[in-house]
């Protein structure tokens, strides 16, 4: 019998957070409950909005993870505990993503039973330090890259929903002040925890995240805010954002802003693809900031460039988990679907074309894990993480077109998820997801 995919998350949190604080707060009823299908109800729109962060730790310095360790030799096959997270959320995603994204993509939200699964699972424990009350004692893009992945494979609209407060959190971890890591990190380790999004797509052709309409204009006690975002992943129902403006005289930064401060308008915006991440347009007009707003609490703390990196590597993993769900199925479909008496992959076209699709979307996963694995050394990654990108747009379209194309007349109806899956790969391509390794 196979293991339970719970029990081996419990067995993977055991050994990433075996420290008393993690243990402080019960991760293996909630996993119990995981498996019994347990769920609780997430806060209603307007309460997010009326939410007020407050410091929960008092903090004298910024907590940060100290980076894995890069391999001596160019390696990139994941360890024991990289593989205990992989097949967790892997069957996570087979139990909970796959049955429900036809749902999820129809209601354009992810469902609230699968959220709270999520939630549950313990993995924004995983990128918090214990003073911050999680459990990390390593940081590691090729572990975010994974789990990205998994979630991709099994429904790439929730994964986004699911996993951009994870990456909002980890992104504090990293850049945040002390002061920001416990009023707007540590709550993610609570039970009720907040959501939060990374806005800096603005909807324009051409988009460059390095050239932004959005602008911050200094004053003295802080900053005023205008523009609107386009397509913020997971931004119809959060408690606050990370925006990317340009800060007037300076250059791109990054923001905090809470959802329910004045001048912040948000509205649904749903797109032909990532329906289930509950999309949205955010406008921000003349909103008044704090000087305690600027992500790092100085000008030029955040390496930007960097933040731009690593969402490039988390779009290109989402782009991988679902291209590589396209060829599975597809494989099999060809396998299965007889004519003239015999399956159609012995047909060449068909088999070259499938293996095409392949070949295409683990050499995607391979450049990716690589820009992974050198932002883990500490080397530099900036150009692999733009070729992953650029990869995840051309080559993740291509493998959705032809798993449409080899389905026939069936890639083109709901009865079969290819349809999804090539509306979602082309929404990855057309935006960034907005997410952070």
């Amino acid at each position: 019998m196979p293991p339970d995919p719970m029990a081996l998350g419990l067995n993977v949190l055991s050994r990433v957070a075996a420290s008393p604080t993690a243990e402080r707060f019960g991760l293996r009823e909630p996993i119990e409950n995981v498996v019994h299908g347990g769920t609780r109800i997430g806060f209603a729109a307007i309460q997010r909005a009326a939410r007020s962060f407050k410091p929960l730790r008092k903090l004298t310095s910024p907590e940060r993870s100290e980076p894995r360790a890069g391999a001596p030799l160019f390696d990139l096959t994941p360890d024991d505990e990289q593989e205990l997270f992989r097949e967790t959320v892997r069957r996570f995603a087979a139990d909970r993503l796959t049955p429900n994204a036809r749902a999820a993509d129809d209601a354009a939200a992810c469902p609230d039973q699968v959220r709270a699964g999520f939630e549950e699972l313990g993995l924004a424990l995983a990128v918090l330090p214990e003073a911050l009350g999680g459990a990390c004692e390593q940081r590691s893009a090729v572990t975010g890259t994974l789990i990205l992945e998994e979630l991709g494979r099994g429904d790439v609209g929730m994964a986004v929903t699911l996993a951009g407060s994870m990456s909002v959190a980890q992104l504090i971890v990293d850049c945040g002040t002390a002061e920001q890591q416990a009023r707007y990190a540590a709550p993610f380790a609570e039970e009720d925890a907040p959501r939060a999004a990374i806005a800096v797509n603005e909807g324009r052709m051409l988009f460059d995240p390095f050239v932004l309409k959005t602008r911050a204009r200094p004053k003295p006690d802080g900053f005023v805010l205008y523009g609107e975002k386009s397509l913020v992943a997971a931004g119809a129902d959060c408690d606050f954002y990370v925006v990317a403006a340009e800060l007037l005289g300076v250059g791109p930064s990054l923001f905090i802003v809470e959802s329910g401060t004045e001048g912040v308008e948000v509205m649904p915006q749903p797109a032909i693809g990532l329906r289930a991440a509950q999309t949205a347009a955010v406008r921000f007009d003349g909103v008044q900031l704090p000087s305690e707003a600027l992500l790092g609490g100085e000008i030029g703390a955040v390496d930007y460039a960097d933040f731009v990196a690593r969402m490039r590597i988390a779009n290109a993993a989402l782009a991988t988990g679902c291209a590589l769900a396209v060829v599975e199925y597809v494989v099999d479909y060809c396998n299965e679907r007889y004519a003239f008496g015999e399956p159609i992959s012995h047909r060449q076209a068909v088999a070259f074309l499938a293996a095409d699709m392949a070949i295409e979307s683990e050499g995607l996963q391979l450049v990716n894990w690589r820009a992974a694995s050198r932002a883990d050394a500490g080397r530099s990654f900036d150009k692999q993480a733009w070729m992953a990108a650029t990869l995840a747009a051309e080559k993740g379209m291509y493998v959705g077109t032809s798993g449409v194309q080899l389905l026939g007349g069936h890639g083109f109806v709901k009865e079969h998820p290819v349809e999804l899956w090539y509306r979602n790969l082309r929404a990855l391509g057309a935006a960034p997801a907005g997410l952070y390794v």
